[in-house]
């Protein structure tokens, strides 16, 4: 079959636009908009100079079913009826499917995921920065299995680097950037007799020693001291250590992140002593948004024209997934999207890559069938068949009770409890659309668990800058990583 010149293609297209006016539902607004998408894609050209700049923006836990939750939030807090609302990334013109499994998990952790990413490999769960050959735990394992991260890599083509995240900054994601160990959880000390790693806190400052990062943003105070409330038993107070030996300036608030110099002067941010307040909670200490932005600033006014890398986690939807706690990932979501558009806003497409995903999805599902505008965190109301928005009145189960939109497979909100002889029975509780949109409701769950699961769905990647075409079909999740390296270094 001969292939089609981009000309007569084109002119193809345009032909069949003009016959589409002539159609009797030229005039609805569903036509005219998808006319006016379709000329928007006619009209893309690839970008293929170096990317200057790259930035990596997760968040953690934000698979497809999340984000349309996130979206219908965020839509409906503005008035709509949320199905219509576009977050900023969903703007971007490039998108693939990611495939998220780790080599030996079907169900993926956030370790094997940020190492994927990271350094291009897919791995284990629960180890960074190593590949498959290291068994969990192990440290006799480390030897020879280490791989280099796009932090690394960026700081030796003399780029300036940073990482900012509302979970713990030595927490899976985040160390992903700089760390390299046998287990994730070697936060603020590793086991007697493993000395071929020091713990990630200590890794973090040693990164920042060299050079390899500038900036480090969230929470996670107690690992990089042993005061009280802190978890180092060396003695030595890393933070201390940054300040004396490394000039770094110190953020612990929303008056030191104010004061927060970006000169091009090493930050160290340590907000809360484990992770940061959900956004629905925050108080003195700065949103992600403000992180990322002040970030972004610091990076350029120490790069220059050599550029930077940036990883921005959002910790928090996933934990408040975990939580089977809907309406606080949402709203952790909206402040990852802010995100989004203050590093979009800041920065230029014709030399800079951003690429929007996530780590991994929940097991987080969806009922119906709901009129429009049922409240997404509430109940499923009916389908208005003389309307558009929704009847008012609760769909019900065959139970003869309501359901929310959303609910979890499982998690702290099981219908279920255990019984005296350790058995399990459940009956759904009759909701009322007050109970189920609380800020501290749980969804309801089937499978009884103290904490609601990952799974192990394709997320969605959106791109825009150099080289984000490459951000196409289904892809593994390592592919992120050699798009990035590959878009920093073409000529």
């Amino acid at each position: 079959m001969k292939t089609l010149t981009a000309v007569s293609a084109l002119a193809i297209a345009v032909s069949g636009m003009a016959t589409a006016q002539d159609l009797p539902q030229a005039e609805n607004d569903w036509f005219v908009s998808g006319q006016e998408r379709l000329a928007e894609e006619l009209a893309k050209l690839p970008n293929t100079n170096r990317a200057v700049n790259i930035i990596l923006m997760i968040s953690d836990g934000n698979g497809v079913g999340t984000n349309y939750a996130s979206r219908l939030f965020a839509g409906q807090q503005e008035g709509g009826f949320g199905d219509e609302y576009v977050q900023p990334q969903e703007a971007f013109p490039n998108l693939a499917l990611v495939k998220t499994y780790n080599v030996n998990a079907q169900t993926p952790d956030s370790a094997g995921t940020g190492t994927a990413m990271m350094a291009g490999i897919k791995t284990k769960a629960g180890i960074i920065g190593v590949n498959e050959n290291v068994n969990r735990g192990d440290c006799s394992t480390l030897p020879g299995n280490t791989v280099a991260s796009m932090n690394e890599l960026m700081s030796e083509m003399g780029k300036e680097t940073g990482i900012v995240s509302t979970a713990r900054i030595t927490h899976a994601t985040p160390a992903s950037a700089y760390a390299k160990t046998v287990d994730r959880n070697f936060e603020a000390s590793v086991p007697e007799g493993c000395d071929t790693q020091t713990d990630i806190a200590t890794q973090l400052i040693e990164a920042m020693r060299s050079g390899m990062i500038d900036v480090a943003m969230g929470g996670g105070m107690r690992n990089f001291h042993g005061d009280e409330g802190g978890r180092r038993e060396d003695g030595v107070n890393l933070m201390d250590v940054a300040q004396s030996e490394l000039g770094a300036h110190l953020a612990t608030d929303q008056a030191s992140f104010e004061n927060t110099p970006l000169d091009g002067t090493p930050i160290l941010g340590l907000f809360e002593s484990s992770h940061m307040m959900y956004e629905a909670d925050r108080e003195d200490e700065p949103s992600l948004a403000d992180m990322t932005g002040a970030a972004i600033q610091a990076l350029q006014a120490k790069s220059g024209d050599n550029g930077y890398f940036l990883q921005v986690e959002a910790g928090r939807v996933d934990h408040a997934n975990h939580g089977g706690n809907l309406a606080r990932a949402v709203r952790d979501q909206k402040a990852f999207s802010d995100a989004v558009a203050i590093a979009d806003e800041l920065t230029d497409d014709a030399d800079t890559l951003i690429i929007v995903t996530a780590d991994h999805e929940h097991a987080l599902a969806f009922n119906g069938y709901c009129g429009r505008g049922s409240d997404i965190l509430g109940l499923c109301m009916g389908i208005d068949g003389e309307g558009v928005a929704h009847t008012g009145e609760p769909e019900l189960g065959a139970d003869n009770k309501p359901f929310t939109v959303a609910g979890y497979l499982n998690g702290a909100g099981s219908v279920l409890t255990e019984q005296a002889d350790g058995s399990f029975f459940g009956t759904r509780p009759v909701l009322t659309e007050e109970a189920a949109t609380d800020l501290d409701y749980l969804q309801q769950a089937v499978v009884p668990k103290s904490s609601e699961t990952h799974s192990g769905e394709d997320v969605a990647a959106y791109a825009k800058g150099p080289w984000a075409h490459l951000v196409d079909g289904t892809i593994e999740q390592n592919m992120i990583f050699h798009i990035m390296n590959y878009a920093a270094t073409a000529e």
